[in-house]
């Protein structure tokens, strides 16, 4: 799996079970060296436990789950699904520092291990 954009509709996305029969397609996550960010996402059918299962998934393969600037309802989640805030510095789309932004990060439990 490579960096970058994963939108629902890819295979990297069917693999981690980020699809539209869960997920509204205007959700997208980011990949980003070991981790998996949670830009935007809206369940389908919420309180199902799909995104629990996507972020099984994403800890399975030994990506930590961060969710930058989260709205309340999901900074909720992330407080009571044990996740550490922080702030991170972002670049914008061309390279320059965009600022310091609020993250929410679950790394998973077993580390990373390269086949």
């Amino acid at each position: 799996m490579k960096d970058g954009i994963i939108n629902i509709g890819t295979a990297t996305a069917d693999a981690l079970g980020f699809t539209e029969d869960k997920f509204t397609m205007d959700s997208y996550l980011w990949r980003a060296n070991d981790c998996i960010y949670i830009s935007f996402i809206a369940s389908v059918s919420p309180g199902k436990g799909d995104f629990r299962r996507l972020v099984d998934k994403i800890h399975s393969l030994g990506l930590t789950v961060k969710i930058p600037t989260p709205l309340r309802s999901m900074e909720k989640i992330c407080r009571k699904s044990g996740y550490q805030h922080s702030q991170e510095d972002f670049d914008d789309t061309d390279g320059e520092p965009a600022g310091t932004v609020n993250v929410w990060s679950l790394p998973p439990i077993t580390p990373k291990v390269e086949p």
